[in-house]
């Protein structure tokens, strides 16, 4: 899982864990809007170099343990994962746009936890957790 990176002017090794929420934790991403979420998710981290190295779409939350250029801030992806899919979401799902009436999809910030300090192992038991819900749902996996 450890590999390094490089481009035109660098050699990196660059990774983070990101959370973020559905505004008010609304379990709005299921079925058909959890496969839509998780594609544009995939085609955002496509076209800003990001490998997703691990991830699950729950019901209500992301969770997204990525690799990233040195050229792209935390800050800057992150924007661009939420505003795009929200923007897209709202746009083509009317159900959410009713629910979600002023435009905002996501909650207000994320979490972010540099990746290096903790084991690959720890860090797989945790996306490991997220990927069944108690009650048996599954969420969708997004390598």
């Amino acid at each position: 899982m450890k590999q390094q990176r490089s481009s035109s002017h660098s050699v990196h090794q660059l990774q983070v864990h990101l959370v973020w929420s559905t505004k008010y934790r609304y379990q709005v991403l299921t079925g058909e809007v959890q496969l839509r979420c998780r594609d544009l998710i995939r085609q955002t981290c496509n076209a800003l170099d990001v490998q997703i190295l691990k991830g699950v779409v729950s019901k209500d939350h992301i969770h997204l343990h990525v690799s990233y250029p040195p050229s792209l801030s935390v800050s800057d992806m992150v924007k661009r994962l939420k505003g795009r899919s929200a923007k897209l979401l709202l746009a083509e799902y009317p159900e959410l746009k009713r629910r979600y009436w002023g435009g905002h999809f996501w909650g207000i910030g994320y979490g972010a936890w540099s990746v290096g300090s903790i084991t690959d192992e720890l860090l797989q038991t945790y996306l490991d957790h997220h990927k069944e819900h108690p009650n048996g749902d599954e969420n969708f996996i997004l390598e």
